[in-house]
């Protein structure tokens, strides 16, 4: 049996106000014995979100805002149907990147609204504001947060979440996080944000593949106290029941536009470095984040063409031009981690009389330093790359081991 440590129990810490013992005392040992987990896949798994009984409580007679996108579903029903079909006065949904439906492209402002179904505002996290301001939490006691992440850093939802806990922090709204499975959770990989290429696709000094559940990463900010002025955030965390980090988690909803699988899901974390270059790794065609190629034969016998699809790429790179290089499309790759194998291959047989890498500032910002951009430049292999990251990872495993509510 996994117990939460006493970090965890920290966290777990009563909120201040409105809570009954007995409700206290059934969620705690919900919590202790969702902490044991013993599902073999994700069959048996039932995320934060299906465990109603565990939540439900905390959000009775609260004014609750929900930060939420189309992943947020219960047994078919999204959590905003869910939650007021039982009564809980929800009043604001925070929408991320892609929006509240995710079907906005990567990068595209998102606008306030209204949901058309409930009339509830909707406020944009990714537009003006990518933190909320105090006065869009002054009507709010309670934050909900939902959304199925990948596991990578330059992913923005753990971003917005970043912020939006600090904002609770700072206006005394409690913040409570429904737990998801990672599908890349299994492993954690890659180079370390350093500081100064903190941004919004780096929030926090995890490596690429973090191998964390949003749940965990959140008691991870926390506990550190990474929050701006290390100020903390009251903060729950529904788990997810029958999940281990080694289980192969199959992703139903496709978390944004162009991952629309679990393949695209797993090659993510490697192929996400081209988008600062010209090489295309399949925007534009229906399958994103599984191919890579770029207008010269000299980088394989495979082709395709990106074109404008409307809610995954308009403008994608390599618009409506032949591509020629390499398809990923195979059940194999499903077991894929982080590699810098496919950047390297095209950087060798990249022409001399161009630079593969045409956005070297996005590029340093993806890998959370500059070391990476020049090690490619310099011609070095993986192991040499690997060689510069090496001790900042392993001092993150023994940083992630502290907050893990699940077994590897």
């Amino acid at each position: 049996m996994v117990f939460p440590n006493a970090q965890h129990l920290m966290c777990l810490t009563l909120f201040k106000k409105d809570i009954n013992m007995k409700t206290v005392l059934l969620t705690i040992v919900l919590v202790l014995s969702f902490g044991c987990v013993s599902g073999k896949n994700n069959q048996d798994m039932v995320n934060g979100d299906g465990q109603l009984k565990a939540y439900l409580p905390l959000l009775k007679d609260q004014k609750v805002g929900l930060v939420v996108n189309h992943t947020a579903v219960v047994s078919g029903v999204h959590l905003v149907d869910t939650l007021l079909s039982r009564g809980v006065n929800v009043v604001k949904i925070f929408a991320p990147e892609h929006g509240f439906r995710g079907n906005a492209d990567a990068g595209a402002t998102v606008a306030d609204g209204k949901d058309k179904k409930t009339g509830i505002d909707i406020v944009s996290l990714y537009g003006k504001h990518k933190k909320p301001t105090g006065e869009m939490l002054d009507s709010l006691d309670v934050i909900v947060f939902d959304i199925q992440d990948v596991g990578v850093r330059f992913y923005t939802y753990i971003s917005t979440m970043h912020y939006v806990m600090e904002a609770c922090a700072e206006n005394g709204v409690k913040f409570i996080v429904l737990d998801r499975p990672n599908p890349n959770g299994d492993y954690f990989d890659g180079p370390v944000l350093q500081k100064e290429y903190r941004s919004f696709v780096g929030m926090d000094p995890i490596p690429v593949v973090h191998g964390l559940t949003v749940g965990e990463l959140a008691y991870m900010i926390n506990g550190e106290g990474w929050l701006k002025d290390s100020v903390k955030c009251q903060l729950r965390v529904i788990p997810v029941l029958n999940y281990r980090h080694s289980d192969k988690v199959h992703v139903e909803i496709k978390p944004s536009p162009n991952l629309p699988n679990d393949l695209a899901i797993r090659l993510y974390p490697s192929l996400c470095f081209f988008e600062a270059t010209d090489v295309s790794v399949g925007r534009g065609t229906e399958f994103p984040f599984q191919v890579i190629g770029y207008p010269d034969s000299i980088f394989g016998d495979f082709t395709f063409t990106p074109v404008a699809i409307k809610g995954m790429a308009m403008n994608p790179p390599q618009k409506d031009k032949k591509c020629f290089g390499i398809d990923l499309r195979d059940k194999a790759n499903l077991d894929q981690k982080f590699t810098l194998k496919y950047l390297l291959m095209f950087r060798d047989k990249f022409p001399n009389d161009s630079a593969m890498i045409t956005r070297e500032r996005w590029f340093n910002l993806l890998a959370g330093n500059s070391t990476l951009l020049r090690d490619v430049k310099n011609g070095l292999n993986e192991e040499q790359i690997r060689s510069h990251w090496k001790k900042e990872l392993e001092e993150y495993g023994k940083l992630r081991r502290k907050y893990l509510i699940y077994p590897e």
